[in-house]
C-alpha cells in the first residue's frame, strides 16, 4: 500500500496552511495565516476564496458540522467551526468516540476530562517534547500523539502505550486517523506517512511541502488532504492496497482499477470499475467491491461478468464475508446479500450506531450474524442471517465483562453454532449462538488471548496467547469432557512473531499472522483434524478411526473421543478413549452399553458430558423415576433425591437407606433437617429395597423390549 501524491506547481496560499476539511468526497476547504479560506473543488480542480477572515485571526483547526455518514447523495455540510490563536498552550484537543470525553494536550501531558461532574480525569506523560497533535477514532477507540520530540505514539483510552515510533529528523506535525480505524496518517517537514492502526508503516512520502500542519481523510477513507508549511494543500490517494486468497493476489493499482493475479500460472486480469473503489473483501472464492454508487461481486471462476447493483446508502465502511453471503455495513445500517446480488435482510437493534462497527465487532456466518453492542459492551445481539431478526427467543448474550473481540465458527448445523469472545482481561469463552430458555453456558477457553479466528473449512480454532500459538482442534470438547481439552490442543513457541502480532486469516490449515513491524507469516497446521471434522460431519466413524490409527497422534484421539460423545456413538468413543489410556472412561462407557432402555442410556451419556439435569429430564419424561432418583444418590446430591421421592411418592426408604450407609462409611450422624423428619419412625429394610430396585430395572427393560417389538411389528406392516 502507498500513497500517490498530488501538488499544484504553485501554492494557493501565500502563507503556511494550518488546517483543511473535507465536506464531501470531492470537495475541501483549507485555512491559513494569510487569513483565506479557501475551497477546493477535486473533480474540476478549480479553487476560490470564500472569506477573508480579519487580520488578528489566525485560524488552527477547522471541523465541518454535520459530519456526513456516507450518505449517497452527499449533503452539502452547511456550517464548520474555526479555531483561532490566543496564546493558550492547548495544541490539539478531540472528542471521545462516545462524545462523553474530551482529549486535550497540555505540555508533554495528554489528559482525557469526562464531561460528567466530579468523573475521574486522566493524565498521563506521553512524549519528552510538548506535543503539537492529538486524534482519537471512534472504531478501534485508540489514540494518537505527534511530539515535538520527533516521535508519533499509538495509545488505548486507559493511556497504555502500544506503539511508539522510532524518533524522526523534524517534530511531528500532524496525525490522524483514517474513518475505519484502519489506517492512519503522520505528517512532518517534508514528511507523509501511512500507517497501519498498530504502528507499523505502509508507505513514507517526501513531497516539498515544508512542516504538514493539519491532516484531514476523506470521508470514503480514499484520500488525503494536508496543510503544509508552504502555503501548499497537499493531495494524497490510497493505493496499491492488496487482498489475498489462496491462490489469488488482488491489487488496487489506480483509484478505479485492479490487478488480479493467479500465482499459480501467473494470469493477470484487469477490474476498470466506473467510479473510484473504496472497500474490498477477498474470501469464499468471491471478491467484493464496493465504488462510491455501485457494490461488485467476481466470482474467482470468471472475473470477466461481474455481478453489479446500486448501493442502499453510500460509502461503505465494512464488508465481511461467509460462504453463502456477504455483509455490507455503511452510516445507513447494515445490509446482508447474497452472491447473486439478492437483498436477504437487514438487521436492527436499538442505538444501533454503524459507524463504528469493525471486523473485530461484527461476525458472519451461513446463519448467523452477531454484533458487539457499543452502549453496553458486555451485550453482544444475535441475529438470523435469513431474516434479520433476533435469534431464538430474542435473547441477548450476556457476560460479566466488556467485550473486545467476537467471532462466530462458519461450519457446521446452525443448531451446534458457536461464538467465540475476548473479553477485557483477555480472555478466551465460547458459547452457544441458539438461546432458548435456559441459560446457555459461557465456558472459558483460554487465558491472556490477543487474537483469534476460526478455520474456513471445519471449526478449528486459533489464537495467539501470551507467548504461544494456540490451535483448538475441536473446542466442542469443552461442552462434552473438559478433561481431555488439554490433549485435543496444539501449541508451538510465538516468540518469533514479536511483540503485538494479529491474525490475518485461517484458510485451510494455513493461519496467516501479521508481526509488529508489518511482514507476514505462515504458518501451516497438520490437515488430519480438519479432515476428521469431515469424516464425523458425514458419520463416518470407522473412516475417523482408521484415520487416528494412521496418524497415530494422541490429539487426534482425543478429539475422536469428544466428537462421538457429542454425537452419542459410543462405540467409537470407547475406541479412542482407550486409545488415550481413559480406562476409567472406557469401563464407564462399557457400563452404559449394559444399561436396559435408550433412555437410560441418553441420560448416562449425557452425565458423561456432565449435564446432570439434561440427564435426569430425560429419565422423568420417560417416567424412569427411581432412575432419576438413583443418579441424583450417585452423585451425592441428597437434597435432590429426597426431593424427587417425596415429590413422586417412590423410593423415599431407598434414598434414606442410601443417606445412612453414606453417613456410616463417615462415621457422621444425620443432622440435615428433611432427612431426620422423613426417617422418623421408618424402619431401613436392606432386603425390600433391593427387590424394589431389581424389579424397577425389569420393569424399565421389560418397557424397552415391548417399544423395540412395537417398531418391528409396525416395520413389517
Amino acid at each position: 500500500m502507498r500513497l500517490k501524491i498530488s501538488l499544484l506547481k504553485e501554492p494557493k496560499h501565500q502563507e503556511l496552511v494550518s488546517c483543511v476539511g473535507w465536506t464531501t468526497a470531492e470537495e475541501l476547504y483549507s485555512c491559513s495565516d494569510d487569513h483565506q479560506i479557501v475551497k477546493w473543488n477535486l473533480l474540476t480542480s478549480e479553487t476560490s476564496q470564500i472569506v477573508k477572515l480579519p487580520d488578528d485571526i489566525y485560524p488552527i483547526d477547522l471541523h465541518w458540522f454535520p459530519k456526513s455518514l456516507g450518505i449517497k447523495k452527499q449533503t452539502q455540510a452547511e456550517s464548520f467551526v474555526l479555531t483561532s490563536s490566543d496564546g493558550t498552550p492547548v495544541y490539539s484537543v478531540v472528542w471521545g468516540p462516545d462524545s462523553e470525553k474530551v482529549l486535550y494536550t497540555a505540555g508533554k501531558q495528554l489528559i482525557i476530562k469526562p464531561l460528567q461532574p466530579n468523573a475521574k480525569v486522566l493524565q498521563w506523560k506521553a512524549h519528552d517534547g510538548i506535543i503539537l497533535k492529538v486524534d482519537w477514532n471512534s472504531v478501534n477507540d485508540l489514540i494518537l500523539s505527534a511530539g515535538e520530540d520527533c516521535k508519533y505514539k499509538v495509545w488505548d483510552s486507559y493511556g497504555r502505550p502500544l506503539y511508539n515510533s522510532q524518533p524522526h529528523e523534524h517534530p511531528i506535525t500532524s496525525v490522524a486517523w483514517a474513518p475505519d480505524g484502519e489506517l492512519f496518517a503522520v505528517g512532518s517537514f517534508h514528511t507523509l506517512r501511512l500507517c497501519d492502526k498498530t504502528g507499523w508503516s505502509y508507505a513514507l512520502e517526501k513531497p516539498n511541502t515544508g512542516s504538514i500542519f493539519n491532516i484531514a481523510w476523506s470521508i470514503d477513507g480514499t484520500q488525503i488532504a494536508g496543510a503544509c508549511g508552504n502555503g501548499h494543500v497537499v493531495f494524497a490517494h490510497v493505493v496499491e492496497q492488496r487482498w489475498e486468497w489462496k491462490n489469488f493476489q488482488v491489487t488496487l493499482t489506480k483509484r478505479r482499477t485492479m490487478q488480479v493475479r493467479n500465482v499459480l500460472n501467473d494470469a493477470v486480469d484487469l477490474l476498470e470499475f466506473r467510479d473510484r473503489v473504496i472497500k474490498a473483501s477477498l474470501n469464499y472464492a468471491h471478491l467484493v467491491v464496493s465504488t462510491s454508487l455501485q457494490c461488485y461481486v467476481f466470482s474467482t471462476k470468471n472475473w470477466n461478468t461481474p455481478l453489479i447493483f446500486d448501493l442502499k446508502e453510500g460509502t461503505v465502511s465494512l464488508i465481511l464475508q461467509a460462504e453463502r453471503h456477504f455483509l455490507l455495513v455503511d452510516g445507513g445500517g447494515i445490509y446482508l446479500y447474497s452472491y447473486e446480488g439478492r437483498f436477504i435482510s437487514s438487521p436492527k437493534f436499538p442505538g444501533m450506531r454503524t459507524d463504528i462497527l469493525n471486523a473485530q465487532t461484527v461476525s458472519l456466518s451461513n446463519d448467523t450474524i452477531a454484533i458487539k453492542d457499543k452502549a453496553d459492551e458486555k451485550i453482544i445481539f444475535l441475529f438470523e442471517a435469513s431474516t434479520g431478526k433476533p435469534l431464538g427467543d430474542g435473547k441477548l448474550l450476556s457476560h460479566k465483562n466488556e467485550i473486545l473481540e467476537i467471532a462466530l465458527d462458519q461450519k457446521g448445523l446452525t443448531n451446534d453454532r458457536k461464538i467465540a469472545f475476548i473479553d477485557k482481561n483477555r480472555d478466551l469463552y465460547i458459547t452457544s449462538v441458539k438461546r432458548f430458555g435456559k441459560e446457555e453456558q459461557i465456558i472459558k477457553l483460554g487465558t491472556m488471548v490477543h487474537t483469534l479466528a476460526w478455520s474456513d473449512t471445519c471449526n478449528i480454532l486459533c489464537g495467539l496467547q501470551d507467548t504461544r500459538f494456540t490451535v483448538w482442534y475441536y473446542p466442542n470438547t469443552v461442552y462434552v469432557d473438559r478433561d481431555i481439552l488439554p490433549k485435543t490442543l496444539y501449541e508451538r513457541d510465538a516468540s518469533e512473531f514479536s511483540k503485538n502480532p494479529h491474525i490475518v486469516s485461517f484458510v485451510g490449515n494455513q493461519v496467516t499472522i501479521r508481526r509488529a513491524d508489518g511482514s507476514l507469516i505462515h504458518i501451516s497446521i497438520s490437515p488430519y483434524p480438519g479432515i476428521l471434522h469431515e469424516y464425523v460431519s458425514s458419520s463416518k466413524w470407522e473412516d475417523g478411526v482408521r484415520l487416528c490409527r494412521f496418524v497415530k497422534e494422541q490429539t487426534m484421539w482425543a478429539c475422536l473421543a469428544a466428537m462421538a460423545v457429542a454425537n452419542r456413538d459410543m462405540t467409537t468413543a470407547e475406541i479412542a478413549y482407550a486409545a488415550i489410556g481413559e480406562i476409567d472412561k472406557v469401563q464407564y462407557i462399557n457400563s452404559i452399553k449394559d444399561l436396559p432402555s435408550k433412555e437410560s442410556k441418553m441420560a448416562h451419556i449425557l452425565m458423561f458430558s456432565g449435564n446432570i439435569q439434561e440427564a435426569e429430564m430425560v429419565l422423568l419424561q420417560a417416567g424412569l423415576i427411581y432412575q432419576a432418583i438413583q443418579i441424583n444418590i450417585n452423585l451425592y446430591n441428597w437434597e435432590r433425591a429426597l426431593e424427587l421421592a417425596v415429590k413422586y411418592k417412590t423410593h423415599v426408604d431407598t434414598v434414606l437407606a442410601y443417606r445412612q450407609k453414606f453417613l456410616e462409611t463417615f462415621g457422621k450422624q444425620e443432622t440435615n433437617k428433611r432427612y431426620l423428619q422423613y426417617a422418623e419412625g421408618l424402619q431401613i429394610d436392606w432386603e425390600k429395597i433391593k427387590a424394589k430396585i431389581e424389579m424397577e430395572i425389569t420393569k424399565e427393560r421389560e418397557q424397552s423390549s415391548s417399544s423395540q417389538s412395537s417398531k418391528h411389528i409396525g416395520l413389517k406392516h
